[in-house]
C-alpha cells in the first residue's frame, strides 16, 4: 500500500452529484469514517456491478455510522447511473481528476489495456453482470483506472488505500469491513476482474 498524503488528497475538490456544490474530499471525512469507492467510468459495466457489490455493505456501513462514497472522473454517464441505482452510497465527481492522479490510479493506453480485455476473467465477469442484467457502454474516458480509500473520521489515518493493477480489479467485501472493524452481513460475488466495456461485447 503506498503512502498516502491525505492532507494533499484531502484538498482536491470534488463535485456533488446532488447538490453540484463543489466540496473538499476532506470534508467527507471529518465527521465520520468514509468509504471512498473511485470508479473508473459511470458508463463501465463492471464498474456497475463493483457499485453494486460494495452497495450491499451500505446497510452494515450506515449502522456503524461510517459513510460510503462513490467517486467519478467526469460526468459523462451519471444520469444513467443514478437512475439506474447502481451505487447507494454519495455520489461525487472529480473533473480534475486530481485525487485520481495524487492516489497513484493509474492510466492506461490503448495498448495495455487490450490483453486484459481478452482474459477469460474478463468474460466471465461481464457474464455475471449481464445475468444480473447490468449493462455498459463505450461513453467516455476509457483509460483511467480506479480503486478505494477508506480514511477514518477526522482523516486521523488510512484504513486501506487500494489501487486496481487490471482495471477490473476490487476490494472484497470481507475486507473493508475489516478495515473497518465491523461486522457485516454479507459477502462478495464474484471478484470481477474485467478490464473494461470494452471486453463486454
Amino acid at each position: 500500500m503506498a503512502n498516502v498524503d491525505l492532507t494533499q488528497v484531502g484538498k482536491n475538490f470534488v463535485k456533488s452529484a446532488e447538490t453540484g456544490e463543489s466540496v473538499e474530499l476532506r470534508s467527507l471525512w471529518q465527521d465520520q469514517p468514509v468509504v471512498l469507492f473511485f470508479l473508473r467510468r459511470f458508463g463501465c459495466q463492471v464498474c456497475r456491478w463493483m457499485a453494486s457489490e460494495i452497495s450491499k455493505l451500505e446497510p452494515d456501513l450506515t449502522a456503524s455510522g461510517v459513510a460510503l462514497v462513490g467517486i467519478g472522473p467526469e460526468e459523462v454517464g451519471l444520469k444513467e447511473f443514478k437512475e439506474r441505482g447502481f451505487f447507494k452510497g454519495s455520489i461525487y465527481v472529480d473533473e480534475q481528476k486530481k485525487s485520481y492522479k495524487d492516489l497513484g490510479f493509474k492510466r492506461y493506453t490503448a495498448l495495455s489495456v487490450v490483453p486484459a480485455a481478452l482474459g477469460k476473467k474478463v468474460r466471465d465477469i461481464t457474464s455475471k453482470a449481464s445475468a444480473e442484467g447490468i449493462q455498459g457502454n463505450f461513453s467516455g474516458d476509457l483509460m483511467q483506472s480506479g480503486g478505494m480509500l477508506i480514511v477514518a473520521r477526522g482523516g486521523e489515518k488510512v484504513l486501506l488505500h487500494f489501487i486496481q493493477d487490471s482495471p477490473g480489479d476490487n476490494v472484497p467485501l470481507e475486507d473493508i469491513s475489516k478495515s473497518l472493524g465491523i461486522a457485516a452481513k454479507v459477502t462478495s460475488g464474484q471478484r470481477p476482474v474485467c478490464n473494461d466495456d470494452v471486453c463486454t461485447r
